[in-house]
């Protein structure tokens, strides 16, 4: 089944209020072509999860400077000034999980689990409201699941079934956003016919993939 859409039917899928997953570090391999289509469409009221808020002008940070995000479940948000403005005046909501934290809590989303237990935060502001449970002796906070309506992901390589492979460190939080999500679409930096991925590099297989965006379209 070949997976690949033009990226204006892609876009009728997001809507106001959505809560997305967003890949990239720094904004570094994030899926700019979806994300400027949202900005494009103007979409608001969006709850972004991802490692970070990008930088000004990049990634996430486009959707930033357009009003566009109502929340943001992110590790750290310091390389993005507007970012802490906007938290500052009540503009963004912001819960910030440390960072290992917050992959295991999608990861707990996308494998049916009920939750992590981490000594991460304790004694800290990060279990405020939490529950905590002691196990040999040790304090531990429960941290829930996070999961999404929609993944936007950005793959080095990918088949036109859905095969992903993520060149490098840029893998980053993909793995588990691709099954933490109801709906996930993959924007193809390189896109390539079945059969010409080698299956050893395949890192999101076909099953966790719902459509195919190609980088750079205008549609």
């Amino acid at each position: 089944m070949n997976k690949v859409i033009p990226l204006s039917k892609a876009m009728d899928m997001v809507h106001d209020k959505a809560t997305l997953m967003v890949n990239g570090f720094m904004a570094v391999k994030s899926p700019e072509t979806l994300i400027d289509s949202l900005v494009r469409k103007g979409i608001r009221d969006l709850t972004i999860i991802a490692n970070d808020a990008a930088v000004p002008g990049k990634g996430i940070g486009k959707l930033l400077s357009a009003g566009q995000i109502k929340k943001m479940i992110a590790s750290h948000i310091g390389l993005n000034p507007e970012a802490g403005v906007r938290m500052n005046t009540g503009t963004l909501e912001v819960d910030l999980v440390p960072q290992g934290t917050l992959v295991e809590r999608i990861r707990c989303g996308g494998a049916g689990l009920g939750g992590v237990l981490t000594p991460t935060g304790i004694g800290t502001s990060v279990e405020d409201g939490k529950r905590k449970i002691v196990v040999n002796d040790q304090d531990y906070i429960l941290e829930l699941p996070l999961r999404a309506e929609i993944a936007l992901l950005k793959g080095s390589v990918v088949d036109t079934i859905g095969n992903v492979y993520y060149r490098g460190t840029t893998k980053n939080f993909s793995l588990v956003m691709a099954m933490a999500c109801d709906l996930v679409i993959v924007e193809a930096e390189t896109l390539v016919e079945v059969g010409d991925l080698d299956p050893d590099l395949v890192m999101t297989p076909s099953l966790f993939v719902d459509y195919i965006v190609r980088e750079g379209d205008a549609s």
